[in-house]
Formats: C-alpha cells, sequence, structure tokens
C-alpha cells in the first residue's frame, strides 16, 4: 500500500492544469492505485485527484455515496438544478464552507486500461465528481465561493487556519 503525501494550498501543481492521459500503460495503473491507496488510507475521504499527490495528470479516484472507482481524462456535465452543502478539501484541511454545485453530475472518460467510463450521480456523489474534475482543471473549491463566504474562506486560508500539513 502506497499512501502519498496531499499538496496543501500554496503549492503550484494545485493550480496548474492537467495534462490529457495519453498512455494507457503500467505508469498510469500504478498512478491510479497508489490515488486508491491514498484515498482509502484514511477515513472520511471521498476522493483524490493526481495533482493532489504531485501528478500532473487527468485521473482522479472517488468513494462517495457507494461508488468507489477511477476516471481518466474526465468530461463533465452538470445539470441546472444546484444543491448547497458544505465542502472541504484534503489540500485545504480542516476547513469546510457551504459549496453550491450543481445536484446531478454524469462524468464521462476512460478507465486505466483505455476503455470508455461513464459514472452519474446526484447529491454527494455528484459533488465529489465536480470537485475532483476541478482540480484536474487547476480550481479549488474555494475559487466557487461568492461573497462573504469567500472573503472568510479567503482570510483563513491566508491567517493559515487550517490543519498543519500531515500525511495522507
Amino acid at each position: 500500500m502506497t499512501m502519498r503525501d496531499i499538496r496543501i494550498i500554496g503549492d503550484p501543481v494545485l493550480r496548474t492544469p492537467c495534462t490529457p492521459v495519453t498512455s494507457f500503460d503500467t505508469q498510469l495503473r500504478d498512478l491510479v492505485t497508489d490515488l486508491m491507496d491514498t484515498l482509502l488510507g484514511a477515513p472520511g475521504r471521498a476522493g483524490v485527484a493526481a495533482p493532489q499527490i504531485g501528478v500532473n495528470a487527468q485521473v482522479f479516484v472517488y468513494d462517495a455515496d457507494g461508488h468507489r472507482g477511477h476516471m481518466v481524462n474526465p468530461v463533465l456535465e452538470v445539470s441546472e438544478e444546484l444543491q448547497d452543502d458544505d465542502e472541504g478539501c484534503l489540500s485545504i484541511p480542516g476547513l469546510y464552507f457551504p459549496t453550491r454545485r450543481a445536484l446531478h453530475a454524469t462524468v464521462h472518460g476512460f478507465d486505466q486500461h483505455g476503455e470508455p467510463l461513464t459514472i452519474a450521480g446526484s447529491g454527494f456523489l455528484a459533488r465529489a465528481l465536480q470537485h475532483e474534475t476541478d482540480h484536474l482543471a487547476g480550481r479549488l473549491y474555494v475559487d466557487t465561493l461568492r461573497g462573504e463566504i469567500r472573503r472568510r474562506a479567503l482570510r483563513e486560508i491566508r491567517a493559515g487556519r487550517f490543519d498543519s500539513p500531515r500525511r495522507a
């Protein structure tokens, strides 16, 4: 089992759009395994994206609402219906803010062997799919916040009011 360190906000890899995967090889399968080990290595995690462990590749894993898997080169479709709920991120540990997301999401992409793959979900699974896809575009959930909630989140981040970095 290889749990990888989670990169914390301020690390440039979290703000860099990821490169699409072009080789569905052993190296990709090892990355998916490391991501899944990192996800399942601590309780309460819903997903981990490749940039969160320092890898510039369009890959994430998820474990939400009874669905567990991975996605390579995702393309996200979302509903117009919205949901509001608290959201957090392993890369901004300990901070949670009300975050608006689409209620339903579908992601099309590929599995680690290059086979087409689609995952669709509502509620928490939809939130997780959107959150992880955002990571691959160099976005964090705090980028979606607005108004006073965004100002409060940025103040707390600047002040270092999130849990100190720790092993995944």
